[in-house]
């Protein structure tokens, strides 16, 4: 579970200004933590079909922000793939 201080530290690192919280990069930054999580999860427990119908939403949810993001600036897109060390899709 993504606790505040873990959310605080997640939007630190990839914020743009100093209130930001529902920028792109922060919905993507969230997002990715939560996909970790509940991926971990799912390795333990095999046949828990109900939360991974929500890490496929999170997933796509995850993918229409960073096309978004992309479009609209490339180079942040680019930023914040290198702050999450995430790989860019085909």
């Amino acid at each position: 579970m993504l606790t505040k201080t873990k959310k605080q530290r997640i939007i630190k690192g990839v914020k743009k200004h100093e209130t930001d919280t529902g920028s792109a990069e922060v919905q993507i930054g969230l997002l990715t933590r939560r996909i970790e999580e509940l991926t971990s999860h799912l390795k333990k427990h095999k046949k828990d079909n109900h939360s991974r119908r929500g890490l496929l939403a999170m997933v796509s949810d995850r993918q229409k922000q960073m096309n978004y993001l992309q479009k609209r600036s490339p180079k942040r897109f680019n930023s914040l793939m290198k702050k999450l060390s995430l790989k860019k899709r085909a």
